[in-house]
């Protein structure tokens, strides 16, 4: 692991708060477990994102900007969908 990589308990730590800051943001009503998990997979995927625009983040700041972005994408992606079903 490199200096500029997070562990898995700052990962955690880092992704519930990211996904806490989403979920305030695009105002939707989520508990803690899935704040992580929105923060998790949003840092995932805005980081894969902004590398293909050539824009990479690196360290706990990086995680969580790249997290909030992700989560929020996420949170509208599913909002989306949710609503073609109806």
């Amino acid at each position: 692991m490199d200096e500029t990589s997070v562990g898995w308990i700052a990962a955690i730590i880092i992704g519930g708060l990211a996904g806490w800051i989403a979920s305030a943001v695009m105002n939707s009503n989520t508990g803690v477990f899935l704040n992580i998990i929105l923060g998790i997979i949003g840092a995932a995927i805005a980081s894969f994102l902004f590398g293909l625009l050539g824009v990479s983040f690196g360290g706990w700041i990086g995680y969580l900007v790249a997290g909030v972005v992700g989560a929020c994408i996420l949170i509208w992606g599913s909002r989306a969908v949710g609503s073609k079903g109806r």
